[in-house]
């Protein structure tokens, strides 16, 4: 029998016992929101894409960028997770979504954030915006240069909470950008995983609007949004077997319909790439030549960090290229240039990385040579 009767025999059994794989590279990818894109934390890499420089509403995924500065603020010493903020009469009058504070009302930074991705309130928001920039149109400043450093070239932001507003519109790219960015702070997961929580001294209980914490396996947050221009919106971000996703949804008809979409994306890049730690190839470490210092060769290193992404099943043919200097003149520097290791897969490059000194070797001179030889004699 023919292995093509075979697996067509195969293929009529599981159809015929109902069995179904999910997750394979050959699965189609069906999202129907009208706008979405899936990125690679690690490289930025975009594995997919649907309009995805479409602008459009966002909701409270305009909370990404909010948590991005108030993040900054918290590195740079300007509050600490322990400051206490006052909640302002505009903060109060916020709108939409929110954890009712009132005029007066004080609060940690620490439950701010915690409202701010839990329980996506506007109020926190504008709160901590407030109390960083002395007015949210301040903060907001801030925050449009912002995505102006991390080239956001779709996006105006008209206010700190995703409220409705002309003009207020983003990316599915843009989205992935800042959501990265702040994927960069890593306290941030400590509250995107936070399922059920209370503030108040628990009287009040908040419930994360990220309905993937339940469902989907491997996921880390990351904001979700709703409002009737921008519809149902989600950035989520999940991990497996050390490969972070990025998964945006823009302007689904509903919540349903978001979630669904988001994890048919994370499924498609499980399915298909695999995050990989790049080799360090033995003939690039070792030593260079030098002439006219005071050693004859200076020990050397590729400096390699980072990852590569790659379709699975080709992991195995990694090939790298080490293009050393035959000869440096002294002096050396440590950490100076002395050659690169590119690796490829085929004709594609996936990464090309310095080979540096690992140490200083100073030019030859008369009283670096004097000195050696006063060495040598006295060691004898």
């Amino acid at each position: 029998m023919s292995k093509k009767i075979l697996a067509s025999i195969l293929v009529f059994a599981l159809f015929i016992f109902g069995i179904h794989f999910t997750g394979y590279a050959d699965e189609p990818l069906s999202v129907t929101a009208p706008s979405a894109l899936l990125m690679d934390f690690d490289t930025g890499k975009v594995l997919y894409e649907k309009n995805s420089h479409e602008k459009r509403a966002c909701a409270s995924i305009t909370k990404v960028m909010t948590l991005c500065l108030i993040f900054e603020a918290i590195d740079a010493g300007k509050i600490d997770y322990d400051t206490i903020v006052t909640t302002t009469p505009a903060a109060a009058a916020a709108g939409g979504s929110d954890i009712w504070l009132v005029e007066g009302e004080q609060m940690s930074v620490n439950d701010l954030i915690k409202a701010i991705v839990v329980a996506s309130a506007n109020d926190a928001a504008v709160a901590v915006a407030e109390h960083l920039c002395g007015s949210e149109k301040a903060f907001v400043e801030q925050m449009n240069k912002k995505a102006q450093e991390l080239g956001m070239k779709d996006t105006l932001f008209k206010n700190c909470s995703g409220l409705d507003e002309e003009g207020h519109l983003t990316s599915a790219y843009d989205v992935a950008l800042m959501s990265r960015e702040l994927m960069k702070h890593e306290e941030i997961f400590n509250y995107t995983s936070i399922w059920l929580d209370y503030l108040r001294d628990g009287a009040t209980q908040i419930v994360n609007t990220n309905k993937l914490l339940k469902t989907y396996d491997g996921i880390t947050g990351l904001k979700t949004g709703t409002t009737s221009q921008a519809g149902a919106c989600i950035s989520a971000t999940a991990k497996r077997d050390g490969m972070s996703l990025i998964s945006v949804i823009l302007g689904a008809e509903n919540t349903s319909d978001r979630f669904n979409d988001a994890a048919s994306l994370l499924n498609y890049g499980f399915a298909n790439y695999t995050s990989v730690e790049p080799p360090t190839p033995d003939d690039s470490t070792g030593y260079v030549n030098v002439s006219k210092g005071m050693c004859d060769t200076a020990a050397v290193k590729p400096e390699i960090k980072g990852k590569f992404l790659m379709e699975k099943g080709l992991q195995d043919s990694i090939i790298s290229e080490i293009r050393l200097k035959d000869e440096v003149e002294a002096p050396v520097e440590k950490g100076q240039e002395v050659g690169r290791v590119t690796f490829k897969c085929g004709d594609t490059v996936l990464g090309e990385y310095k080979i540096v000194s690992l140490e200083n070797i100073e030019r030859i001179n008369f009283s670096g040579v004097f000195g050696l030889m006063l060495s040598s004699f006295l060691s004898q």
